[in-house]
């Protein structure tokens, strides 16, 4: 039984749970008599749905877990009256339930590895304090640590239990082994990244991409690979889904390679950078199109697409962007789909940062891209294919590029990425739309507010917020600044250098808390660099 032995995790999969609650109840129920047996043998804990696990594993065995919560009212505020007095002023509290280590392996590190996982976690999430019910066996483990008691015990005579609490600096004066582990995860917190790729992502798409690797040939993999299509399926509407190991610039050359077996002339429409991409794919293809080109983030509105439209009934498809991510620009999809359905056009849209950053529809566009980074949050690498009818492979398109040897083959005719794949399947389930939305318009008015000069309105992309700075400061320097202060703006691409913007992603997994925060920062640094200039 060795410490390497074992691995640290966020719980996630369904073994895990079933064996959290065995030891919930052998710890709770049998051990310290906290809970009424039962014939199963197993304890759900009642704030189940609302604990994150952190966990020990010996090999597939959990032998230890802690659970976090930040829900109010957490379980001391129901056996305190006015839990708040005994708190330090403006804490952000979270509560930390269920301690429990299998008695084979009390004696060893486990519980200082829990610990160590636990602390990147809350450190993460922008905690200030840890409150726990400390059962008085432990007291002097927990003292150790670094844990301060408050108020009365707590509980009945055969369960008896000190209200604690742990901050920041009763933590770094604790043990010499904790106090380097603070100071590590300490040094590792402040990094704050807001770029377009790749993205920060929950902690749960980062379980699932460690898990062990495994044959893209197995039965699990094909039964994964379909539930990820399916889901990518019901989150677009989508009738069909391909996925292939690349990036979006390989997703929108197999649009490219479709468009080539269709007869007549194109319509490709750019106002930014990745517009001007797509005319390029269209260029080595050889095929066949008008454009609408406008500076960048200039309108192009409906009656100039309807205009070429109507000039040229041999237009066949139009191609686009949804989200133009060198401004943030989103393009009306619905309205765009209407205008080519009402002559007979095919439409066909790169939504490689708008799929999982807006809600989309795509059950009747011909053809629409996106990967698995950006907006989806999860890692860089594997290639989505929407289409509305079934296709067949076509021997006059180079295998690596043809959707139908895709589609026969249930999206795996060449090698895949487990991991990848596992990684997707958890970021699918942690989109939520309505809090990027309100994060985004929060930043929007808060850097507004702040003096900058943001580009659009609401009717942008919430996943992309560019900043033209003016003459005075230059975006390169900026985006130094900030870069040294721990926050990562997207500034160095050569497009952005040239106009003088930075931007905001926030695509993937954020904090509202740490965004708000960061923005603050920001804010003090354009505002602290036109003082300074003003002085000189």
């Amino acid at each position: 039984m060795k410490n390497h032995t074992l691995i640290y995790k966020i719980a996630s999969d369904q073994d895990e749970f079933q064996q959290i609650y065995s030891l919930n109840y052998e710890t709770f129920v049998e051990e310290i008599p906290q809970h009424e047996e039962n014939s199963t043998r197993i304890l759900v804990d009642k704030f189940h749905e609302e604990n994150t696990y952190v966990i020990a594993k010996a090999k597939d065995e959990v032998v230890g877990m802690i659970a976090v919560r930040s829900e109010r009212p957490f379980s001391l505020d129901q056996k305190l009256i006015n839990l708040d007095k005994y708190l330090p002023e403006h804490a952000v509290p979270c509560e930390i339930r269920l301690l429990s280590v299998k008695k084979a392996y009390r004696s060893t590190r486990v519980f200082y590895q829990l610990c160590d996982r636990l602390v990147s976690y809350c450190l993460e999430m922008g905690y200030t304090m840890a409150l726990i019910s400390g059962t008085v066996r432990q007291l002097k483990l927990y003292k150790r640590i670094g844990f301060l008691p408050f108020a009365e015990l707590v509980g009945d005579e055969a369960a008896r239990f000190q209200p604690m609490y742990l901050t920041r600096e009763s933590f770094e004066n604790s043990t010499k082994a904790f106090n380097r582990l603070m100071i590590r995860k300490t040094e590792e917190a402040p990094t704050q990244s807001f770029l377009p790729g790749p993205v920060s992502r929950h902690t749960r798409v980062e379980e699932g991409f460690k898990r062990d690797a495994s044959s893209h040939r197995s039965s699990s993999f094909i039964r994964e690979m379909e539930e990820v299509r399916k889901s990518l399926r019901e989150m677009t509407h989508a009738n069909h889904v391909q996925l292939a190991v690349g990036t979006g610039t390989l997703s929108n050359d197999m649009v490219a390679a479709q468009l080539k077996r269709i007869s007549g002339r194109g319509l490709i429409l750019a106002n930014g950078e990745f517009g001007c991409r797509l005319i390029d794919h269209g260029k080595r293809f050889g095929l066949s199109y008008h454009t609408i080109e406008k500076d960048w983030n200039e309108e192009i509105t409906l009656e100039e697409i309807e205009n070429v439209l109507q000039c040229d009934s041999g237009i066949k498809w139009l191609w686009t962007v949804h989200c133009e991510t060198s401004t943030g620009y989103l393009f009306d999809i619905k309205k765009i789909l209407l205008l080519c359905q009402k002559y007979s056009v095919e439409l066909c849209v790169d939504a490689c940062s708008s799929v999982g950053t807006v809600p989309v529809d795509f059950k009747d566009v011909f053809l629409a891209t996106s990967v698995s980074g950006k907006g989806l949050g999860s890692y860089p690498g594997l290639a989505l294919i929407f289409h509305r009818e079934a296709i067949n492979p076509c021997t006059s398109i180079p295998r690596y590029l043809d959707v139908g040897m895709y589609a026969t083959n249930e999206s795996v005719p060449y090698t895949h990425s487990s991991n990848l794949l596992g990684a997707l399947k958890e970021a699918l389930q942690v989109v939520d739309y309505e809090e990027s939305l309100r994060i985004s318009n929060n930043v929007r008015g808060m850097l507004t507010q702040g003096g900058f000069q943001v580009l659009g309105n609401e009717f942008y992309s919430p996943g992309v917020i560019t900043i033209a700075l003016n003459r005075e400061q230059c975006s390169k320097h900026f985006g130094d600044a900030c870069k040294n202060k721990g926050i990562l703006l997207s500034y160095e691409s050569e497009y952005l250098i040239n106009r003088n913007w930075v931007q905001v992603a926030l695509m993937g997994a954020h904090i509202e808390r740490r965004v708000l925060n960061a923005m603050t920062i920001i804010i003090r640094e354009f505002n602290s660099n036109i003082e300074s200039k003003v002085v000189k």
